[in-house]
């Protein structure tokens, strides 16, 4: 997990781009709120996931609703993901 993420959210689902080296996880918050970040990982940083974005600082009132904005945010995932 990047430090990016708070140890405390609840990652719900994450999804790989087809060639592996991008990603998006869903998460939920303790206060009940979702949101979500999208990652990609580099040989020469042995593998390790990086945030690429600063989308975990906006909240989202469903899993619906941020499942929605994830895929207008990232543009391989609208794709992959439908």
């Amino acid at each position: 997990m990047s430090a990016r993420l708070d140890p405390s959210w609840l990652v719900l689902a994450s999804w790989e781009s087809s060639d592996r080296f991008r990603c998006v996880d869903i998460f939920s918050r303790p206060d009940g709120s979702f949101g979500f970040e999208e990652f990609r990982r580099d040989p020469e940083d042995m593998g390790a996931w990086t945030p690429v974005a600063y989308f975990s600082g906006a909240t989202h009132a469903t899993q619906a609703d941020v499942e929605r904005a994830a895929k207008r945010a990232v543009p391989w995932l609208a794709d992959e993901h439908r």
